[in-house]
């Protein structure tokens, strides 16, 4: 028989009309008489499970729109809807391949579960400005179907003792109630060496709390993502609690070509000197020369013409280039 703790989760995620997190639990107590050599009842369990979701079709695995955090919450997550899948994303084959295995793994996690095994759920994005580490956590959200959570860091992070450990434990709580993506964006803010701050002993039981949080089993399966712009100033003993570490980079030629081809529509664009394109993008983020091909569309528009040109082009990602300057100081070093 099934625990008190299993129907009362079950109860629970009915009332908040999320459909998958109570056929994950219905699989759980599947496997659980299946242990006990209740063979049967556990192919009835399942086959009943499969059945309702056949009823569902592709209706998403939680209600849409998604419901907005309350209470202290509301100031710590940001809700937002994802508008993108990974085909929207221009990414290196290895961080596809790695992302690919995990939405895997989540889409399958009823199964793994039966085994005794459980998804991975907990990635640390690293990479520079701009190469897509956020846009690609949205991007696994609308894989998933699941809402993102952006945890609003000048929410989190207080002066006052004990009270940003107290609204990490308040994430975490969230994240094993109300199954989604969660990114902390920025993460090194919270996630820094833990000897590399003027307040040491207030940080420490920060990025304590932090790691004990990580370490907790979850109930949903809810996928964590830090993303962080600078991973040399992260405290070691976070990269044996992520279960997949992905390196983003600047883009390659080839992937220049895809960011540019994927935001020129809807305008043709026979002929471009790609080449001389590439060269110029070069040192570009994949934001940034996303921006410039969107810029020389809205030029293209508002000239009246419905394609785009290499002058074009060339014209807006250098604006690019020149922007960058602004930040370099006398001494030729970003300041």
């Amino acid at each position: 028989m099934s625990n008190a703790k299993q129907i009362l989760a079950m109860l629970r995620s009915k009332a908040e009309g999320d459909d998958e997190q109570f056929y994950s639990i219905a699989l759980q107590v599947a496997a659980g008489e299946a242990r006990q050599g209740h063979r049967v009842t556990a192919e009835e369990i399942r086959a009943a499970v499969d059945a309702a979701r056949s009823q569902r079709g592709t209706k998403a695995s939680v209600p849409i729109a998604f419901s907005r955090p309350r209470g202290d919450l509301d100031s710590l997550l940001d809700l937002r809807e994802p508008r993108i899948r990974l085909a929207d994303v221009v990414l290196s084959s290895p961080v596809r391949a790695h992302l690919n295995a995990l939405i895997l793994q989540q889409q399958r996690r009823d199964w793994l579960r039966e085994h005794g095994k459980t998804p991975s759920r907990r990635m640390l994005f690293a990479g520079p400005p701009g190469s897509g580490k956020t846009m690609t956590a949205e991007a696994l959200a609308g894989e998933l179907r699941l809402p993102l959570f952006v945890i609003r860091l000048e929410s989190l992070i207080t002066r006052f003792m004990g009270e940003t450990a107290a609204k990490l434990r308040l994430v975490f709580d969230e994240a094993q109630k109300r199954r989604g993506v969660y990114l902390f964006d920025e993460f090194d803010a919270v996630g820094s060496n833990r000897m590399a701050t003027n307040d040491v002993a207030e940080m420490r039981r920060v990025l304590n709390s932090f790691l004990q949080f990580m370490e907790e089993p979850s109930v949903t399966d809810s996928v964590l993502v830090a993303a962080t712009n600078h991973p040399s100033l992260l405290d070691r003993a976070l990269l044996r609690r992520f279960d997949e570490v992905l390196r983003f980079e600047m883009p390659t030629n080839e992937e220049v070509r895809a960011i540019i081809k994927a935001h020129l529509s809807p305008m043709k664009y026979p002929k471009l000197a790609w080449k001389t394109i590439e060269t110029t993008a070069n040192g570009l983020s994949q934001a940034e020369i996303a921006n410039a091909a969107e810029e020389a569309v809205k030029a293209a528009i508002l000239s009246e013409r419905n394609s785009i040109s290499t002058t074009d082009l060339l014209h807006e990602l250098q604006k690019r280039q020149d922007m960058k300057t602004v930040f370099i100081d006398d001494k030729g070093s970003i300041g």
